[in-house]
């Protein structure tokens, strides 16, 4: 199997080192943001669905010191970089596994389950990388899938909390429902002031009963395009978003 070409990059302004392929399927915003909203503490287990290399699991670990954390990824070649990346920034409560989600069977209940999964519309026009259009596509029934994968997988009471654009909005609401998991807070990203929001946070707790939660969100970029001061806060320092 041929070795993909990597970029050297960081996390959190630098606190993370973080190595991806050079091609197909990069990291973005999303896995910072993902990372942001888990309210774990000390000493609780995490567990996150498709965590490619890593991005979202070490920045969740860098923020609340004392996790364990383990990643699912059916990428073997992705995996073996998830696992260099959670060893170059030395965190050894976090480990990979890899596996396909929707066929692995949970050692013991976790305290958080999260996924940034795919979320393109499966009719879009695919991308000339295969592993690229994988981690992008969403089949039918895709996202519900995760959702009762990730699901089976958390104690009572335990959160799970998925990162999706915003179309995909009413699926992820009926796949966390499906799943047994109610509650749910919604969270979205405004691009700058004024505009649509392009991304979603969703939150909800396994057998939670509580009505539905729609939350301020959070504005991405100024008007000129730079952060806001709250997004710097989150993407650069590794504050937590108060859901």
């Amino acid at each position: 199997m041929t070795e993909p070409e990597l970029t050297e990059g960081s996390l959190l302004g630098g606190r993370l080192r973080h190595a991806q392929p050079r091609h197909g399927h990069r990291t973005g915003l999303e896995p910072v943001l993902l990372a942001a909203a888990i309210a774990a503490r000390p000493g609780q287990r995490v567990l996150e669905g498709g965590t490619g290399s890593s991005a979202a699991l070490m920045c969740l670990a860098a923020r609340i010191p004392g996790i364990t954390g383990l990643g699912l990824e059916r990428d073997p070649a992705m995996a073996d970089l998830a696992r260099a990346n959670i060893a170059a920034n030395a965190l050894p409560g976090l480990a990979i596994a890899t596996t396909d989600l929707t066929s692995w069977a949970a050692d013991a209940p976790y305290d958080h389950a999260f996924a940034n999964p795919p979320w393109h519309a499966a009719a879009a026009t695919p991308s000339p990388h295969a592993g690229k259009d994988a981690a992008r596509r969403a089949t039918p029934e895709l996202i519900a899938a995760w959702a009762r994968s990730l699901a089976r997988s958390l104690r009572p009471r335990g959160t799970l909390t998925l990162i999706l654009g915003a179309d995909h909005l009413a699926t992820g609401l009926a796949a966390l429902a499906e799943a047994g998991c109610g509650s749910p807070a919604l969270f979205p990203f405004w691009p700058k002031p004024g505009r649509p929001a392009r991304l979603v946070l969703l939150r909800a707790i396994r057998g939670g009963r509580g009505p539905a939660r729609l939350l301020p969100g959070l504005t991405l970029h100024q008007p000129d395009g730079s952060f806001t001061p709250e997004a710097e806060a989150i993407l650069r320092a590794g504050a937590s978003l108060q859901l």
